[in-house]
């Protein structure tokens, strides 16, 4: 019997290798691999097989593809029980949405939730989801194990929240916005369905929101694939169409008087969709909803977005005082900086933080626009001028 569990303590973990190479996570293949060494450990004690590192991984890989059908089954009888419509006309419900909420379940936390709806029902990989929270991979792996676990132990019976719903949506199209992943129309189509069930004015804040970037698209990428900056898009391939729609729906959200930072983002993004040229925006508008967005939400991010408000209002100066207030390691500091160096005039230090925030990149297309930026910068500048940091010998 000893040398048998010796043999189970050594194959085991090859056995749980490739299960997971073949498709299975890391908890469910654990299940099966334990699985099957329990069956082997009863069978194996008379008359053990010629290979037995083959017979484990075929019976593990058995148990857990039998696994996996028995909670698909469960799933879909719990589902249709909970959800099942009211006798009338169908209202075409997605079952999408519907298993979206079902995901964000209350015995998760609402981090935990939505980087598992993230990844299971958005279909993000755990890098993107990681990336989206500005969080390591791994500790993104860790978190999403954990979320599993706890929901194999729970009856998926009991629908999530809706700020969680809403959270997941907003992080699945900004993800999709990026060009990474293609899954900005099909968040737009979740939170239409969204809308179309509440009154909720987040929901139709965080449509509107949608709507007003996803019209400016057309004119995000130049002919070779480069990234344009918003001030410098051809506005003429905006879709007018979603401008109307988003700001009406806007309105009516604004209209209920519960303002959030879907709705206050939403109107951000409204005054630059109205303003007919880069120069027209207004900007003292835009600080004040930036001022209310801190207010609802007080991130880093969200403060470094309202330096750069903060130095189109009240001057560049004004604006890199503004973000010498915000951690240096949030993303896309060292652009702001250099944008707003820029503006002050100081090229030489703006071409240096350019070409440190396109090493820090987080996309190649957002490296490549940096270094182009950078590039411009270095071939304009006078004789002499190296485009070190100021203050370099």
């Amino acid at each position: 019997m000893t040398d048998l569990e010796g043999l189970f303590k050594e194959l085991g973990p090859r056995v749980l290798g490739v299960l997971v190479r073949r498709g299975a996570d890391f908890a469910s293949g654990e299940d099966a691999v334990q699985e099957a060494l329990l069956e082997a450990h009863q069978r194996w004690a008379d008359s053990p097989p010629n290979d037995p590192f083959a017979w484990l991984v075929t019976t593990a890989w058995r148990k857990h593809l039998d696994s996996l059908r028995s909670q698909t089954a469960r799933r879909r009888r719990e589902v249709s029980d909970h959800l099942e419509p009211e006798p009338g006309s169908v209202t075409g419900a997605d079952e999408t949405l519907l298993l979206l909420f079902l995901a964000c379940h209350p015995a998760l936390s609402p981090s935990s939730a939505v980087a598992l709806t993230l990844r299971a029902v958005g279909g993000l990989t755990t890098r993107q989801v990681a990336t989206a929270y500005l969080v390591p991979e791994a500790t993104m792996a860790q978190r999403i194990s954990r979320a599993k676990r706890t929901l194999s132990q729970e009856r998926l019976t009991e629908p999530g929240h809706l700020g969680v719903v809403v959270r997941v949506l907003y992080l699945i199209y900004n993800e999709g916005h990026t060009g990474e992943v293609d899954l900005a129309q099909e968040a737009i189509r979740l939170t239409r369905q969204l809308a179309a069930q509440t009154r909720e004015p987040e929901v139709g804040g965080l449509l509107a929101l949608m709507l007003l970037h996803h019209a400016r698209r057309p004119a995000r990428w130049s002919a070779d694939g480069s990234l344009v900056s918003l001030d410098e898009q051809d506005r003429s391939l905006w879709d007018t169409t979603l401008i109307a729609e988003g700001v009406e729906i806007l309105q009516h959200a604004l209209a209920q008087d519960r303002l959030g930072e879907f709705q206050a983002q939403a109107a951000i993004a409204a005054l630059h969709a109205d303003a007919s040229t880069a120069e027209d925006t207004d900007w003292t508008q835009i600080l004040e909803w930036y001022d209310e967005l801190m207010h609802l939400n007080p991130t880093p991010v969200v403060e470094l977005n309202r330096a750069v408000a903060v130095g189109h209002a009240d001057g560049p100066l004004a604006g890199l005082a503004a973000v010498g207030l915000v951690p240096e390691t949030v993303p896309r500091h060292a652009a702001v900086r250099a944008y707003l160096h820029e503006r002050a005039g100081d090229r030489a230090e703006a071409h240096a933080l350019y070409a440190m925030a396109a090493r820090a990149a987080s996309s190649a297309a957002e490296r490549d626009h940096l270094t182009r930026q950078a590039a411009r910068l270095h071939a304009s500048a006078p004789a002499g001028v190296t485009g070190l940091s100021r203050g370099t010998p």
